[in-house]
């Protein structure tokens, strides 16, 4: 859910309601958010020398999803690239035990924003047997949107690292690139101005390492601080870099925190939202050997989703008498909202109505709609619910409940709203329905 980090959710909800003591509606079914297309594509991948055979030519199955689906230039998009079911497996008989998989990628742009965005996922994977397949895997990333238009995501190259006995990787290249689109968005001119974007010669390394950070459109001459990032945190890691005539940065970073899960630039002396850009996702993969007679312990917890619930699809409103009118009133279906992201982002939930749709084509203006919102938060939550103002919803829309930004957010909440429906006092007798539609962003 918070710009960049934004996944979108629409429920429709059928209102049914009722004029001059005649009762009825109907159930409509909730549209699901549109899925992104899974997508085949040739790969050849290279199997660690040590493993002794030819590469492998074959077909990745992969899927690219992103937050928000209609971005406004400016803001941070959050890309999620799984590969549903790798090209490569196991090239040895030796069987593999859980999460010492760390894979590394990228994401091609196309359509009126191109280039690279690098993506990294978790050491997190199920123990593979000798010779068996790997996995399915996650990797995420983000980039900013720069252009007003219809920008396209196709799956890029995947490395596979595994950390076990040996710090081994099979990279995998797109043998046709580039891949399937597997994924559009349309992106609006959100009247902002920062378009900086930057990108990574890799999206791993050890501690140490330098990765190379090259950017566009920072002002011409300006001295940009690239910095690495710990979540929301910035790291001890720093370098410099100087913008060119055309606004072009190319720079490195020594990355030694290995804590760091991203890289940012910025122009000034700290970051801010209108002069910097990133992060670009990056990994740094500990292979600092153990003292004999010692055991590395890991965990990870896995961000989830954004995502709602309502408990019914069907709101029916009581009666009101013709000729006198009056406030139709009932209670919307609950909503519950789950944010298991664990960012920054909070989350809106807001909704819009059509006309009043009754007989012989009599409506009742979607103006006449009114709510009142309260929601709660589930004790623990790092976030709590705000409800929306009292007032109409319309056909334009009002806001039903949020939460704010910070530095940690997350938790669950229920939305409820008490329902009124300003119906005139001659109405035609009559059904009349209208589709509350719910956004979650």
């Amino acid at each position: 859910m918070g710009s960049g980090t934004r996944r979108r959710h629409r429920w429709a909800a059928l209102l049914g309601a009722t004029a001059l003591a005649v009762t009825g509606g109907g159930a409509l079914a909730c549209p699901a958010s549109a899925e992104p297309q899974q997508v085949d594509f040739a790969t050849h991948c290279v199997p660690p020398p040590i493993a002794g055979i030819p590469p492998i030519d074959g077909t990745t199955t992969a899927k690219i999803a992103v937050d928000n689906a209609a971005p406004k230039v400016g803001d941070t998009v959050t890309v999620t690239y799984t590969v549903v079911k790798p090209a490569a497996s196991n090239p040895v008989d030796i069987a593999l035990p859980a999460d010492i998989m760390t894979p590394t990628g990228k994401v091609t742009l196309g359509g009126v924003q191109t280039g690279d965005i690098t993506v990294a996922g978790p050491k997190k994977n199920d123990p593979v047997p000798g010779k068996g397949a790997f996995p399915s895997f996650s990797m995420t990333g983000t980039f900013t949107v720069t252009t007003p238009g219809a920008i396209t995501f196709s799956p890029g190259d995947y490395n596979i690292h595994t950390s076990y006995i040996l710090e081994l990787d099979t990279p995998c290249t797109v043998t046709n690139p580039p891949a399937p689109v597997s994924e559009t968005v349309t992106a609006t001119d959100g009247g902002q101005t920062n378009n900086r974007a930057i990108s990574l010669g890799t999206a791993s390394g050890k501690p140490g390492d330098s990765v190379t950070v090259t950017g566009t459109n920072f002002t011409p001459g300006a001295a940009v601080t690239l910095a690495g990032r710990a979540g929301a945190a910035e790291t001890a890691d720093k370098g410099t870099a100087t913008a060119n005539a055309q606004g072009a940065i190319s720079g490195t970073l020594t990355v030694r925190d290995k804590a760091t899960t991203g890289v940012v630039a910025y122009e000034g002396s700290a970051w801010s939202d209108a002069k910097g850009a990133g992060p670009a996702a990056y990994v740094v993969i500990d292979d600092t050997p153990l003292p004999e007679g010692s055991q590395k312990v890991n965990s990870s917890v896995k961000a989830g989703t954004l995502s709602m619930t309502q408990a019914g699809d069907t709101v029916e409103l009581a009666a009101v008498d013709y000729g006198k009118g009056g406030f139709s009133r009932g209670s919307l279906q609950t909503v519950t909202v789950k944010d298991f992201r664990g960012g920054p982002a909070g989350w809106s939930l807001t909704g819009k109505v059509t006309d009043f749709a009754g007989p012989g084509g009599a409506k009742i203006d979607a103006a006449k709609l009114g709510w009142t919102p309260v929601c709660a938060t589930k004790t623990g939550s790092p976030s709590t619910c705000q409800p929306g103002s009292p007032g109409s919803v319309g056909s334009a829309g009002a806001t039903l409940a949020s939460t704010p930004n910070g530095a940690q957010t997350g938790g669950e909440f229920t939305v409820d709203a008490r329902l009124s429906l300003n119906v005139p006092a001659f109405t035609p007798p009559g059904t009349y329905s209208g589709v509350l539609t719910l956004t979650l962003t």
